[in-house]
This record gives structure tokens, C-alpha cells and sequence, in this order.
């Protein structure tokens, strides 16, 4: 599976956030940024991580005009106690049928302890405020994941 073409308009999608509330890329066109990070799966070190890393960053991410999703297979209850446990303060979204993981390209094979199956692969998504999609991060490293993704909007949206 291919990744969106950097340039062209970012796959649409409406998923629900934890509280079961519709969240459309749409509804933030022409006002934030959007950076859309997949991760494969909540209350695991390596992606509370990341989700801590992105919570505690939230005032730079605000300042530069840009909201974070996290987009995991969880369901929303998961997603829920995700966010209660570790006081994250943006919202995460539930793909549990990886449509919108399928759209973006990262759904696929995975390797772990010599057994393969089919996954999330960890990636980030930057859509501009026009909706097009300026960049892909597909070798994320958790812990400066935040860091990131914020040089990378000062340097090419700012």
C-alpha cells in the first residue's frame, strides 16, 4: 500500500474520538493544520510515549495554529482510559476497520518475534490548513516524535 502523494488533498475521513464524537478533517480546513498520527495500539510503552511526548508539546502545537490526532484500531473505551491514565489533552480516534489507515497507506505486514501479521505501521501525516497533505514521517522514533514534527511545521508552515 502506497502513501497519499505529498501535494494532492489529504483522504477525507470521519471517525470518532473517545467520547464518541465525529471528528472530519473537513471541519478544519481553511483554520489549524493537522497532523495525524497513526499508532498501533494504546497503553503500550512506546506509544504512551509518543501520545506524552505530543501532551506535553500541546502550547507549541497550539502557538503554530495545529491540532494532533492519534488514530489507532482501539475502540473508544480504550481510547478513553488512554487518555484518563496518562492526561492527554488532544484527541484520539478510533479506526477499528483501518478504512482510514487503509486510505493513508498504513496498514500492512508486520514483523515481531518471527511472526508476521497485519498491522498499523507507526506514521505521521502533516495536512496543511488547505487540506493537502505536506509531508509523511514513516521512520518515527517515539520519543522525539513531538520534536519532530514541530521543526518540521517551523521550517516548511511557518
Amino acid at each position: 500500500m502506497a502513501f497519499p502523494k505529498i501535494g494532492n488533498l489529504a483522504p477525507a475521513f470521519s471517525l470518532n474520538n473517545q467520547n464518541g464524537e465525529k471528528v472530519s478533517l473537513k471541519d478544519f480546513r481553511d483554520e489549524k493544520n493537522v497532523v495525524l498520527y497513526f499508532y498501533p495500539k494504546a497503553l503500550t510503552p512506546g506509544c504512551t510515549t509518543q501520545a506524552c511526548g505530543i501532551r506535553d508539546s500541546a502550547a507549541e502545537f497550539a502557538n503554530r495554529d495545529t491540532i494532533v490526532f492519534g488514530v489507532s484500531p482501539d475502540p473508544e473505551t480504550k481510547l478513553q482510559k488512554f487518555i484518563e491514565k496518562y492526561d492527554l489533552n488532544f484527541d484520539l480516534l478510533a479506526d477499528d476497520d483501518h478504512k482510514v489507515a487503509d486510505k493513508y497507506g498504513c496498514w500492512g505486514l508486520k514483523k515481531f518475534m518471527g511472526r508476521e501479521y497485519m498491522g498499523l505501521l507507526r506514521t505521521t501525516f502533516i495536512i496543511d490548513k488547505s487540506g493537502r497533505l505536506r509531508h509523511v514521517i514513516d521512520k518515527v522514533k517515539t520519543k522525539t516524535h513531538h520534536d519532530d514534527v514541530l521543526h518540521w511545521i517551523d521550517e516548511n508552515l511557518m
